[in-house]
């Protein structure tokens, strides 16, 4: 610079005050000559607003972009939605408006760290090296927010939420998600890595260092930055209560999705990731009870009035005898469909898609009020397979403490001399499902490796009917050496992006890779399945149970949909007659039943109905959606909700509609108790077997 050339003529050595007045003379030059040569009109425009800000311009030109990039993800998230949006009777100035103190909540996140080290760094000797440094955090900030929202439609379509943390745990299979995304979501992920790049391109040309001002001096820096500090604390806070802004706080409407609309993405997935320090602990998300009360709440069930729980030590473990005794007791399979709502059986409300399982239908015991506790296959794997109830946390499936001993039917069926099995055609290190299974009684896993030549492989690995002519395998070989078996079919062809083989059904849908589709095709396998099994050896001998996982989507403009939580389930084979089971009823209902069909008696800590002692009185339903938790029973509901009061509401079954009003919930309690004590158990290790 020119100011160094005129040091290096001068006479006499300067005086350090000098040295440093021309130092900062000399950049301060430098910076607004660099200024002038600024092309980008957009750029000029933002240096200008900021440059008074010094130290924090870059970091003020970060929440202007993503100010901007939010709001009007935002606006298009809302045009998008706007039949949902405008049903609620939200007025848009207080949905956007709320949604800017959402988006200032997640910039002062991603300012607290520069803002917290400026007085540091932010002085001459390492000015150029700060600038750069809180550039690319800017940039790369940019980028996650931008990245994130254009994420969001894809998610939303699939979820009816924003990303939470389902968008974090799959995350976790790289690959599966690839394929899935590749497979179904082919061009919002083109678009979205394209966005992603553009966002790069515009932030790296919007943001420079040698826009701001030079440095100011130290002690300027730090009389502001307290004043600073407290702004980014306030924005983070973004409320003066007892508590800071939660998601809870945003929740405006009854539709949970418009709720989610509110916030942004980047916040949502933070806010999910932060609850799971609460995992094990759903007392600090929905209130708390005593142990006590708790199991008086959840013993009060007429189906448990009557057992003994000898042990106060494992408060829910008790001796289940059967309702059906038998001489020889019989093997059991589990068909656990992958998302097959009632959205897809015609004589339940839904599509005509599932012709063989209304076939099926009347040759067993058929649930027409069978509900799903949660909206994924772990989820449905917990309840059908372990009777455990859901809660706010992740599925036990995933969790650290119910990898060993984990109480799951195959548990007990195993040291009754039966062979257990979980028979898969993709990965079964998915979800944690190998580990999992392994580690609590299921004696061998078959995944896609063990298919010496499957028919079709898809991105969930082998078809369904790949999947049930290895079933039909095995249970031939079982019964011929004799073995009693447990065994867990679960399929995948009915997962997105709908891949199954051509010819084999008359498609319902013009394109062929639908949902509607895909369910035909995974309906037809499960067909010929039967026909085989019940021309076979084994059937004689064995119990059904077809049940779905989850429905394909839950959405709808309330809290809980309830309408697509509503499944399917069919118990057949053996000497099963037919019969409708009209009362309410839960996924964690059926382990319970089976166990009494086969004619085993079994110890265990299950809270679920045995329908073979009484399939008449009326019964009740839980499900987990996000964060909140519906308890059904009849057409009166209560929902929980995180750090807030339960709400009540009304489910009309036909309409699939659930209108929420301000009565006092009468079953707040009861609901509350059944979802504190799986957490209970799960925490202190109660659903482990001896």
């Amino acid at each position: 610079m020119s100011s160094d050339g005129s040091h290096r003529n001068a006479p006499t050595a300067p005086s350090s005050a000098q040295t440093s007045s021309s130092l900062i003379g000399g950049a301060t030059r430098a910076v607004r000559s660099a200024s002038l040569t600024i092309t980008n009109p957009a750029a000029r425009i933002l240096d200008r607003l900021t440059r008074w800000a010094g130290p924090y311009s870059i970091l003020l030109q970060l929440v202007l972009i993503g100010l901007c990039i939010l709001s009007i993800s935002r606006v298009g998230l809302m045009c998008w939605q706007w039949t949902r949006v405008t049903q609620t009777g939200l007025g848009i100035p207080q949905f956007l408006l709320q949604g800017v103190r959402v988006d200032l909540i997640q910039l002062g996140l991603i300012l607290a760290l520069p803002v917290v080290l400026t007085p540091f760094f932010a002085h001459r000797r390492s000015w150029r090296i700060w600038q750069n440094l809180v550039r690319y955090w800017a940039v790369a900030a940019l980028v996650t927010l931008a990245f994130m929202e254009l994420a969001t439609p894809s998610f939303v379509m699939q979820y009816d939420l924003r990303p939470n943390r389902l968008f974090v745990e799959y995350l976790v299979y790289p690959m599966e998600v690839l394929k899935t995304l590749w497979g179904g979501f082919r061009t919002p992920l083109i678009l979205g890595v394209v966005g992603a790049g553009l966002v790069v391109v515009g932030a790296l040309g919007l943001i420079r260092p040698t826009w701001a001002t030079a440095p100011w001096k130290p002690l300027k820096v730090w009389l502001t930055w307290p004043l600073v500090v407290l702004m980014v604390f306030g924005a983070i806070r973004s409320t003066t209560g007892h508590r800071p802004a939660n998601a809870a706080m945003f929740a405006l409407t009854g539709d949970a999705m418009v709720n989610s609309l509110i916030l942004n993405s980047s916040w949502s997935v933070f806010q999910a990731v932060y609850a799971m320090k609460d995992e094990a602990n759903a007392a600090a998300i929905y209130g708390r009870l005593t142990n006590e009360r708790v199991l008086e709440e959840v013993k009060q069930a007429p189906w448990l009035a009557n057992q003994h729980f000898p042990d106060p030590k494992r408060p829910t473990w008790h001796v289940q005898t059967p309702a059906i005794p038998r001489e020889k007791p019989l093997n059991l399979v589990i068909v656990l469909e992958e998302s097959l709502g009632a959205t897809f059986v015609e004589s339940l409300g839904g599509m005509p898609v599932t012709p063989e399982l209304e076939k099926l239908k009347e040759t067993g015991w058929w649930f027409e009020e069978l509900y799903a506790t949660g909206t994924r296959s772990v989820r449905g794997i917990e309840a059908v397979v372990s009777g455990y109830l859901p809660t706010p946390a992740r599925s036990v499936v995933k969790l650290s403490l119910a990898q060993k001993d984990f109480f799951t039917l195959a548990m007990p069926l195993k040291r009754l001399g039966y062979h257990t099995e979980f028979i898969y055609g993709g990965e079964s290190h998915f979800d944690n499902m190998r580990g999992f299974f392994t580690g609590n009684g299921f004696q061998s896993v078959i995944d896609q490796k063990d298919y010496a030549a499957p028919k079709f492989v898809g991105s969930w690995g082998a078809s369904d009917e790949d999947l049930f002519d290895k079933a039909h395998e095995r249970l031939t070989a079982l019964h011929a050496a004799g073995t009693p078996s447990f065994t867990l079919v679960f399929t995948s062809s009915n997962h997105e992006p709908f891949e199954f083989p051509d010819g084999r059904i008359e498609l319902y849908d013009r394109e062929k890779q639908t949902v509607n589709n895909a369910v035909k095709y995974a309906d037809h396998a499960l067909g010929e399945f039967f026909r085989k099994a019940r021309a076979s050896a084994y059937w004689q001998d064995t119990v059904f149970l077809i049940v779905a996982d989850h429905d394909n989507r839950a959405y709808g403009n309330s809290l809980v949909p309830i309408n697509k939580f509503h499944i399917p389930a069919l118990i057949l084979g053996a000497d099963i007659q037919p019969k409708r089971i009209r009362p309410q009823a839960s996924q964690i209902d059926l382990p319970p039943t089976l166990l009494s069909l086969i004619g085993v008696t079994v110890e265990h800590p299950m809270i679920g109905r045995d329908f073979a002692r009484d399939a008449e009185s009326p019964g009740r339903a839980m499900m987990q959606f996000d964060d909140y938790c519906a308890w059904m029973e009849g057409n009166d509901v209560t929902i929980l909700r995180p750090k807030n009061t339960p709400l009540h509401g009304i489910y009309n079954p036909a309409s699939g509609e659930l209108t929420t009003d301000n009565q006092t919930p009468q079953n707040a309690e009861k609901a509350l108790a059944h979802v504190l004590l799986p957490t209970w158990l799960y925490r202190d290790r109660l659903y482990l077997a001896k």
